[in-house]
């Protein structure tokens, strides 16, 4: 998430920037809503996730005003997937038994017209990764969350980019990003040092946070627990998903003021997700003209 590098701790100021349609005060007006119906509607979100981040992200999701429920049993996970508001797809664990719970929650999803997120872990590094990924597109994501070199390689499988670029970043990758949103007819969602949500047509992105930010293991994976939280919320889907990265954004920012480390940047990320507003997210949107999509 919106890792800044910097020589220094002074946090930067984070804004969401558009080149679309979706002009500064629908982005700002979405992203207050977002917080507001999080907190109001309480969203139930299936996480199917890896047993790195279940932590985190229930940590993250109960923060920001979700409920997290940790099911991914391919015996009950579709079941469960009906009553979810919004489901979590993470291949970061992916067991057989894993991928068939996947499998079965998305394809519910899908029939019940439920929001998912397909978080594809290092879908580069191997041909299994690959495969289940393939098999998780044709379901058709609601959004798709990665880091750069996991969306190009996801690219690879959607036919539209060369594959795996470990030292690619999310800057880099707009053409490619949207061209994965054209392809699997969903929201793509790029995060690293700026983070970048497209979904083909219209692009924003969100600056700031903070350079510690990596070192919070499943910060990623987390986020993505929380794009589905908003998207169960936010009619929008590419404004609900910039919305809460940019609350992750603004919380982690204001959580390494008093930071002293990763440690306590992590659960101070918390505190402030807890207690972000609508005005704190909605106030940091800035709007971007450029003459291209490049």
């Amino acid at each position: 998430m919106s890792a800044v590098p910097s020589s220094s701790d002074a946090p930067r100021t984070p804004a969401v920037t558009t080149t679309s349609s979706l002009d500064v005060t629908d982005a700002a007006a979405a992203a207050g809503h977002v917080v507001e119906q999080l907190r109001a509607r309480r969203p139930l979100v299936q996480c199917i996730t890896n047993y790195v981040s279940m932590d985190l992200a229930a940590n993250l999701l109960n923060a920001a005003g979700a409920s997290p429920a940790m099911v991914h049993h391919p015996q009950e996970a579709g079941e469960f997937a009906g009553l979810a508001d919004a489901v979590v797809a993470n291949i970061g664990t992916p067991s057989p038994d894993w991928a068939d719970g996947i499998v079965a929650a998305t394809t519910v999803a899908v029939e019940r017209g439920v929001p998912w997120v397909l978080d594809p872990v290092a879908v580069g590094a191997t041909s299994y990764r690959r495969d289940l990924a393939g098999r998780l597109l044709t379901n058709r994501p609601t959004v798709i969350r990665g880091n750069a070199g996991e969306v190009l390689a996801l690219a690879g499988v959607a036919g539209a980019s060369r594959g795996v670029d470990s030292a690619a970043d999310s800057s880099a990758v707009g053409d490619q990003a949207a061209a994965l949103a054209a392809e699997a007819g969903c929201v793509v969602a790029v995060t690293g040092a700026r983070d970048l949500v497209t979904d083909g047509r219209r692009q924003l992105t969100i600056d700031g946070g903070d350079r510690r930010a990596p070192m919070i293991t499943a910060l990623g994976c987390s986020a993505t627990a929380l794009v589905a939280a908003c998207c169960a919320v936010g009619e929008d889907r590419l404004a609900a998903t910039a919305a809460a990265l940019a609350m992750i954004t603004v919380a982690i920012e204001r959580a390494g003021r008093d930071a002293a480390g990763p440690g306590s940047l992590r659960w101070r990320l918390l505190d402030e997700l807890a207690d972000l507003s609508a005005d704190q997210v909605g106030s940091r949107i800035e709007e971007s003209h450029r003459d291209d999509q490049s």
